[in-house]
């Protein structure tokens, strides 16, 4: 079955935290390594609905099988920028889903009116900065011991979109 890409919505704040959970616990992708309480990612989720902040998901059989997301930084004179937050889970990556996220949460953050998306990507994650220069994303500065996972210092890769 074809997954659904929709704006997130409140029925999906469960299904989307296991979705973070799952992917979380690879301890290869994310910063995270495991989802935030259900209380935290209901707050989140609810914000970026508020506040028009992009976020979808991919959903197969009704439930989160990936996510994408670009929230705007805080201070005034960085409001133009968003940083994205993604992921596919096991078992339904190289399908395309990240790449149909990708681009409905950035014609999404045009549509914000933000001209400037960073991510930070693990240096080993080679399919995953392939798929973001896919949608010219570049590379613009090493991270060195920006994580600390299982005892060992892992280096991200910092990229960014000018829209």
């Amino acid at each position: 079955m074809a997954p659904r890409i929709l704006p997130i919505a409140e029925e999906h704040i469960e299904s989307f935290r296991a979705a973070v959970d799952s992917v979380a616990r690879e301890h290869h992708y994310l910063a995270l390594l495991e989802a935030p309480p259900l209380e935290t990612v209901r707050a989140f989720v609810r914000d970026n609905i508020r506040n028009g902040h992009p976020q979808f998901v991919a959903l197969v059989d009704g439930s989160v099988v990936g996510w994408c997301d670009i929230v705007p930084k805080a201070w005034p004179s960085l409001r133009h920028s968003g940083i994205l937050g993604m992921g596919v889970i096991q078992g339904f990556r190289g399908r395309g889903i990240g790449g149909a996220l990708i681009a409905a949460t950035i014609e999404a953050a045009k549509r914000k009116g933000l001209t400037r998306v960073e991510l930070t990507v693990r240096i080993d994650n080679e399919p995953a900065k392939r798929l973001y220069e896919k949608f010219g994303f570049a590379y613009e500065g090493r991270l060195r011991h920006h994580l600390l996972i299982d005892g060992e210092h892992r280096d991200s890769d910092l990229m960014a979109l000018l829209l």
